[in-house]
């Protein structure tokens, strides 16, 4: 497909001047619900019957359809309105859209929802979207939206027409657009472009009858087509949809108008949803020859050709030349599904023939969701803007522009995910347009098939792709079925859009083999993350026993959207099973080694995004002003004083960070708050300051951020003596008691105002890393006097951050931060005591120091009583503590292992002293006889070695 360039996103998305008009004129588009305020919200009514289609191209009793039209209250005859044919996704009714149907209508057109044949109240059987059947539904229904007066036609028995639809409706959109002309644009999310290959994959190129069975979401399928009523919506997650009850009715609660009588059919002789009697119950509402299909396949796990036939009668893939209707593809990053490789498929096809194609991918998906409200906004607003052009009429052709979004963060409002939105003017495909090469290295390993395929490694689940991010190493890749190849740490991060590419060598004394290919993102603690549990599953034939004889074969991985932070590694794992998948029942052992060839991790340069912000008021611009010439003079007297300091520097500590030598501070009545304080803290170390209440932790701190004189003793910055008003203080970020804010200013405007204080360049306060830190998405434009206690402290840890300091001075943190805030604080500590800075973090909880920080400072009533690496100070566990589904069976177990004894007396929990045994191998024996183990951690904790340290009943000196 050529590169598609055009108009740049830019104009079509709102800016602050469009929303003023657009909330006095209008109702905004829907991608700008959460941000507009309406006045009031148009009526429109909703008519609901059951319209009768032919049974098939054979004839028969016709098919009565359940369906809802439903119309703005000013459309009439004199004023026809455009219309949308709005499909739900799998095991779905029209009901899963009503929301989604209610919002159209709102902008302005007339809504026609149905429930597909086979489901609900619809009768007749599953077809799988056959032409025949289900997408010549569809045309019955073009016929009966161009015979309502108020529908706008473009000549006679042509509507003019939108059709959307997610999932299981997307691939409707596909396929009627190719076989009907009168359809002007269609909006097809989280679909397919050929089915067969969606459900029986090979990622090394090979035809779908050498496909691997994803039996996982077949059987998710399967059952809700063949369960009585189904389960509704069940794979119907449209990016813009939401739930709705199933009432008609007018948006202002007035009772909707019965339909002709004309409309309404006799229901089927069965329960509407329920199978005819004669029907075969291992089919459910199935069609027979689709049944048969399934059966087969899920039988013997591989298809043969009829079967592969009949999917593909019901894949977008054979007819994309025929889609003459403008199309916007929008693809889930978290599906496991339809993956972005089947709309890559579908937006070649069909700009081939020269029709305009946009595609854009979003965070969501089968597996994901909508994604967070920042991505779901962004795709209502882009489906709203290209039916608005193209079938409406109105506004600007939005161009072809490629738009992508990676999560960014928490938002501080409803603590949810933040998606970043990125844009592009050429579509670069699931290939990038630019290419990074990562050597991962490691031997030859042998991995085993286990006998039936179980146990299994776990990757993705059906409809929860994001579990993957729960399971360590131990859980999601089984000890004995999985070669691992790891790169070094990555020297520079690497934003990967699109499908990386990875070369293995396989043997095997069968001459065949079935793997899965996966991509970790691996951190320097050895925390790995498979992107939303994506895999490639292969199947080699014709291979060699000896790896020394396997030639080497080009993987191609799923695509993802996915930030690989320096000091990272890349780790490639080669498995034989997993539980999505359906895998050889016999046992065997396969070899396998790195291919000749480097890992290629395609990239994307792209813009971000602007979210759409708040109009500001104005009207404390004058004492702004005020504040930043007050602020400014008091830096210039700091300045003059500065020139006053000191500026020698100390040889032995001019590449430390921080070295405190020797600090006391006695108060004038007496009191000794640090008798004796000695540390320093190095480049690359996050160091912790740990001790009971009234330590002389807080007291430390004051001395340090020169808001206090010591009694004796020095502080170091880089060499320069500290003392208040140094000029070196400029290069440490600090939060200490609490942050403090201009409560009737927003959080940005508090943070320009401080930098402006500092009289440094504005270019040099880096905003936009310090408020992706903060995570407060929009909310940063909001006032600090509505800001929760939460917000507020991220806003402070932003504002220690701008400008990159070379330390970081930070006093609890995590104060006010719920557990994912508080995980997230600790990924970013780690990640900036890198390219020479260090964090010196004090905090009382001692499980987050024990996982963030390098090292660590006990105080204890005024001295240290211990210092140095975590791990030298919790000391080595002698024994290990594991949390398992049956305890009893477990301690079993354990006790047939050779060296391995399980304590008594520990409190019910299970505690293991494995004399040198290795944890991976224990846990190993746990999971081959059916035990499951949920945690595995060493019984001595940091909290244990404080608690040594300091008395469990100790109490400090009373710290001011």
């Amino acid at each position: 497909m050529p590169k598609l360039s055009a108009a740049r996103i830019r104009r079509a998305l709102p800016t602050g001047r469009r929303l003023v008009a657009a909330s006095v004129a209008t109702v905004l588009v829907a991608a700008t619900v959460g941000w507009a305020v309406w006045p009031e919200q148009p009526s429109f009514t909703v008519r609901s019957a059951l319209l009768p289609v032919p049974a098939g191209p054979t004839g028969g009793e016709p098919v009565p359809l359940d369906t809802s039209f439903f119309l703005p209250e000013d459309a009439s005859a004199d004023r026809r309105v455009p219309a949308v044919l709005l499909a739900h996704g799998f095991g779905g009714t029209k009901d899963s859209v009503r929301t989604d149907a209610e919002e159209l209508t709102e902008q302005g057109y007339a809504v026609l929802t149905w429930t597909a044949r086979g489901f609900g109240r619809s009768g007749g059987q599953i077809h799988l979207n056959s032409p025949d059947h289900e997408v010549r539904d569809a045309q019955r229904l073009l016929d009966w939206l161009a015979t309502r007066p108020e529908v706008r036609t473009d000549a006679e028995g042509d509507p003019t027409v939108g059709v959307v639809g997610g999932s299981y409706g997307g691939g409707l959109a596909l396929l009627l657009a190719a076989q009907d002309q009168r359809v002007d644009a269609i909006v097809p999310m989280i679909t397919w472009n050929d089915l067969p290959r969606a459900f029986l994959p090979e990622s090394t190129g090979r035809p779908p009858t050498d496909g691997v069975f994803k039996k996982g979401w077949a059987g998710v399928f399967f059952g809700s087509g063949a369960a009585p009523t189904g389960l509704a919506g069940l794979t119907g997650a449209d990016p813009a949809a939401g739930g709705a009850d199933a009432e008609n009715g007018t948006a202002d609660g007035r009772p909707a108008p019965d339909a002709p009588a004309s409309q309404d059919v006799p229901p089927s002789t069965a329960a509407p949803g329920v199978p005819p009697p004669t029907a075969d119950p291992a089919c459910g509402r199935f069609a027979a020859d689709v049944c048969a299909a399934y059966l087969r396949i899920a039988a013997t796990g591989r298809a043969d050709q009829a079967a592969v036939d009949l999917l593909r009668r019901s894949s977008p893939a054979p007819v994309l030349d025929r889609i003459k209707a403008p199309t916007l593809l929008v693809q889930g990053e978290a599906d496991s599904l339809f993956p972005l490789a089947e709309a890559d498929a579908n937006a070649r096809g069909i700009a081939a023939t020269g029709t305009p194609v946009r595609v854009a991918w979003f965070t969501g998906g089968h597996d994901g969701g909508d994604g967070p409200k920042t991505d779901s906004d962004r795709v209502k607003y882009l489906t709203v803007q290209w039916l608005n052009h193209y079938v409406k009429g109105e506004g600007d052709a939005p161009g072809d522009d490629f738009t992508w979004s990676r999560i960014a963060g928490f938002d501080a409002l409803d603590r949810g995910l933040v998606a970043t939105g990125y844009r592009t003017t050429e579509y670069p495909g699931t290939a990038g347009d630019q290419r990074r090469e990562i050597t991962v290295t490691g031997p030859a390993q042998p991995v085993a098939n286990p006998p039936g395929g179980n146990p299994a490694a776990i990757s993705s689940v059906p409809l929860a792709g994001a579990f993957s991010s729960l399971l360590d190493g131990i859980a999601g890749d089984l000890p004995g079925q999985h070669a691992r190849f790891d790169s070094a740490p990555l020297d520079e991060a690497v934003d990967v859009v699109g499908a990386p590419t990875v070369s293995i060598r396989a043997a095997s004394p069968t001459g065949e083999a079935v793997l899965f290919v996966k991509l970790y993102d691996v951190d320097p603690n050895g925390a790995a993350s498979l992107p939303n549990g994506l895999v490639a599953p292969v199947r080699l034939t014709g291979l060699p026993e000896r790896i020394e004889q396997a030639q080497p074969v080009t993987v191609t991985l799923p695509a993802i959207v996915r930030r690989i932070e320096a000091g990272h590694r890349v780790r490639i794992v080669v498995a034989t099973s997993d539980q999505a998948y359906a895998t050889p029942a016999e046992p065997t052992v396969h070899t396998v080694a790195p291919g000749d060839g480097p890992v290629v991790l395609p990239t994307v340069a792209g813009d971000p995004i602007p979210t759409t912000a708040t109009v500001w008021r104005w009207v404390l611009a004058g004492l702004l002003a005020t504040i930043v010439v007050g602020l400014v003079v008091v830096v210039a007297v700091l300045r003059r004083r500065h020139r006053r300091q000191d500026s020698s520097i100390h040889p032995a500590y001019a590449g430390t960070p921080l070295a405190v030598r020797q600090l006391r501070k006695e108060y004038a009545d007496g009191f000794v708050a640090v008798s004796n304080v000695d540390f320093e803290v190095h480049p690359g170390q996050v160091v912790g300051l740990l001790g009971p209440n009234g330590a002389g932790k807080t007291t430390t701190l004051r001395v340090l951020m020169g808001l206090t004189q010591p009694t004796a003793g020095e502080i170091y910055v880089f060499g320069h003596r500290l003392v208040p008003g140094s000029p070196v203080l400029s290069r440490i970020g600090a939060l200490v008691e609490g942050p403090g804010f201009l409560p009737h200013l927003s959080g940005l405007e508090n943070l320009k105002a401080y930098w402006r204080a500092t009289g440094r360049p504005e270019a040099e306060a880096h905003f936009e890393q310090a408020l992706e830190i903060a995570g407060l998405g929009a909310s940063v434009h909001r006032r600090i006097k509505n800001y929760s206690h939460g917000m507020k402290q991220r806003l402070a840890i932003a504002q220690a951050m701008l400008g990159l300091p070379e330390l970081l001075v930070l006093d609890e943190p995590t104060d006010g931060l719920d557990p994912p805030q508080i995980a997230e604080m600790r990924r970013v500590l780690q990640r900036y005591a890198t390219d020479g800075r260090a964090v010196l973090v004090s905090s009382h909880l001692l499980a987050e120091v024990e996982q963030t920080c390098t090292h660590a400072v006990v105080v204890n009533k005024g001295r240290i009583v211990a210092s140095g690496p975590v791990d030298e100070i919790v000391g080595e566990s002698p024994s290990v503590l594991f949390d398992v589904t049956d305890p009893a069976a477990a301690r079993t177990v354990l006790e047939r292992l050779d060296g391995v004894r399980v304590l008594p007396d520990s409190n019910g929990q299970l505690v293991v002293d494995t004399n040198g045994t290795a944890r991976s191998e224990v846990v190993a024996e746990l999971v081959r006889a059916g035990v499951g183990v949920d945690r595995v951690v060493p019984r001595r904790r940091l909290e244990d070695a404080f608690l040594a340290l300091v008395g469990e009943n100790s109490r400090g000196s009373g710290d001011r």
